[in-house]
């Protein structure tokens, strides 16, 4: 496990303001030892929570080009069959991961093939368990097709914590399943788009993990 880049600038800030708020304390009432130690204590800690929410553990991805992989930790949410309005415009199988804070935030590629459409959407802020946060809130669009053909669909959701999504791919870029594609800061959720009929191998409140656990396969 290591720290993931989009942490590194600020953790770093993080441990300078601590710093210097700790060598303040320390100036004006040093001669309190109870009171520091308490200061130290939840410094490490205010510390701990931001850099647990940069995380990026190793993960064993089994590529198969039948599976699509959970994009993200997080428990499932949404599984129904919906009208897809932006990209197919047509009915497709939804499934939805909510990420919490507490969550690894690291995106990932569900299926290898190549990027065929890519949109990034300013908007809300709404929570992220909101019937419209999938079309009012800030997110991209990727839809990746694979080898066989067929397009999947995955969407970032910021939500009204998550104000900071970070994409790494483009169109026509090639792409693996299990790495990286992506990254929301804070949590927030991802919604996997999939042909209608597409078997699902989860089920609603189910925890998964980013990389590994299969959603869905293709017949």
């Amino acid at each position: 496990m290591y720290i993931h880049r989009e942490g590194h600038l600020i953790l770093l800030t993080v441990i300078l303001v601590l710093v210097v708020l700790n060598l303040v304390l320390n100036h004006f009432w040093g001669q309190n030892k109870a009171f520091m130690y308490v200061a130290y204590v939840v410094s490490a800690i205010i510390f701990l929570m931001f850099a647990q929410f940069f995380r990026n553990p190793t993960r064993n991805t089994v590529i198969n080009p039948k599976h699509v992989i959970a994009p993200a930790d997080g428990k499932i949410v949404i599984i129904e069959e919906v009208e897809e309005p932006e990209y197919f415009k047509g009915r497709r199988l939804q499934v939805s991961i909510f990420m919490s804070p507490i969550n690894v935030h690291v995106n990932r590629n569900p299926v290898s093939g190549t990027v065929s459409y890519f949109k990034y959407h300013p908007g809300d802020y709404l929570v992220a368990w909101h019937p419209k946060s999938s079309t009012l809130n800030e997110r991209t669009t990727v839809v990746v097709k694979n080898e066989a053909g067929t397009e999947v669909l995955f969407r970032q959701i910021a939500g009204a914590l998550a104000r900071r999504i970070r994409w790494y791919v483009k169109e026509g870029d090639p792409v693996k399943q299990g790495e990286e594609f992506g990254f929301i800061k804070f949590g927030s959720r991802i919604d996997v788009y999939l042909p209608p009929g597409t078997p699902v191998d989860v089920a609603i409140g189910q925890k998964v993990t980013g990389g590994e656990t299969v959603l869905a396969h293709f017949n």
